[in-house]
């Protein structure tokens, strides 16, 4: 991801969180809010500790924004959002968990129309 495509601080994430909506499946758990001043959106990803160790939690990061960047033209612009690693995800494979990214998008509506 690029950087400026991130939410690096801690008002970002909990602005989110506070006046976002939210959806969640058993792997995943995302949080977006409507910001009209950006031209993309801007995501983050959170994994608690409950779910691994370091290694595992990162391991979980770079998957998830790795999925997220292949599939960036099909989510709708002007949304920060927060995707919330569960404990169910570690078992699954990349296009497991692909399809498990694209499930919480579509019900979330944040994929652009054209795309569904």
């Amino acid at each position: 991801m690029q950087k400026k495509l991130r939410l690096r601080n801690r008002a970002d994430f909990s602005r989110v969180y506070r006046h976002g909506r939210s959806f969640a499946n058993h792997q995943f758990v995302v949080y977006w809010f409507h910001k009209k001043d950006i031209e993309q959106f801007r995501m983050g990803v959170s994994v608690s500790k409950k779910v691994g160790n370091a290694v595992v939690r990162n391991r979980m990061r770079r998957i998830v924004k790795e999925i997220v960047r292949h599939h960036a033209a099909e989510i709708v612009p002007q949304i920060d959002m927060v995707f919330i690693v569960r404990k169910g995800a570690l078992s699954l494979q990349y296009k497991e968990l692909e399809k498990s990214i694209l499930h919480v998008l579509r019900k979330s509506s944040l994929i652009k129309r054209s795309q569904r």
